[in-house]
């Protein structure tokens, strides 16, 4: 969406036709809620500037297809090594050589990621936060392999799709999730503990460090199963660091299927 809205000619791959119509159906109608806000007193000039996005995106469920005119190719599947992994090889098979790979990961290697293909040198990470259309901030990703000029490249293609791009090296969670996920589980073993119960300590962050939700309600919004999923990865790489220890609670939780928002029940219930 942020890419076709700034002039970007898109293709959105995926699965099925019935996943992209979904997707579709769903850009144009944050497009709608955007162009509300940006185009308040002008009607008419909101209702183009959807026409003039929507034009710029095409889908497809043929990636080795569109990939031979593409300048950029943005991974946003699975966090899983290797299905990412199969998706890279394979798309680098067909890709010109001037083609950039990057991946939207947030928890796993860019370097293993890039040794999945022939292009270690045009390969970086480009970590976008959501809700994307939202949030300005995007994390570059240069492993030691990573060209500067791919990495310059982008740099500026974050730019020019309207974000704040800040700089990182490959290390686990690069700069916001490396402080965030270790916050978040400690905020889970305060609890554990019994020093605090959860409502207070959600309380605590929003008062005490403006922050706009608590590590519980963030938690719930995340996903539990993500939050383990990352923090399980990172504890297999550093074993004994003590920020990335698993949280029996945590496990206890995704194990009776209680994820969050999404399920109506994490560490609070929801409607």
């Amino acid at each position: 969406q942020v890419a076709a809205a700034s002039g970007h000619t898109v293709v959105l791959v995926d699965q099925s036709e019935e996943i992209l119509k979904k997707s579709t159906k769903g850009i144009e109608e944050s497009l709608k809620r955007v162009t509300k806000k940006k185009f308040a007193d002008k009607p008419e000039a909101g209702a183009e500037f959807i026409e003039k996005t929507l034009k710029n995106l095409t889908t497809s469920t043929d990636a080795v297809t569109v990939v031979h005119s593409t300048d950029l190719v943005i991974e946003a599947i699975v966090e899983n090594m290797e299905i990412k992994n199969e998706l890279f090889k394979r798309l680098d098979k067909f890709a010109p050589e001037r083609t950039i790979f990057a991946s939207n990961t947030s928890s796993l290697q860019i370097t293993q990621l890039a040794n999945s293909t022939t292009r270690q040198d045009r390969f970086g990470g480009l970590h976008f936060f959501n809700p994307v259309p939202m949030m300005k901030l995007v994390e570059v990703i240069k492993t030691p392999m990573t060209s500067q000029k791919t990495f310059e490249s982008l740099v500026d293609f974050s730019k020019a799709v309207g974000k704040s791009p800040v700089s990182c090296k490959d290390t686990p969670g690069f700069i916001v999730n490396r402080l965030l996920v270790p916050y978040m589980m400690e905020a889970v073993r305060l609890f554990e503990r019994g020093d605090a119960s959860k409502e207070d300590i959600d309380v605590a962050m929003k008062l005490g460090a403006g922050y706009p939700m608590g590590p519980f309600e963030l938690l719930d919004y995340v996903g539990l199963d993500t939050s383990k999923y990352i923090i399980d990865g990172w504890h297999s790489l550093e074993p004994n660091n003590p920020l990335f220890a698993p949280s029996p609670l945590l496990n206890k939780l995704v194990e009776e299927k209680k994820l969050g928002k999404k399920t109506g029940e994490g560490f609070y219930k929801y409607k």
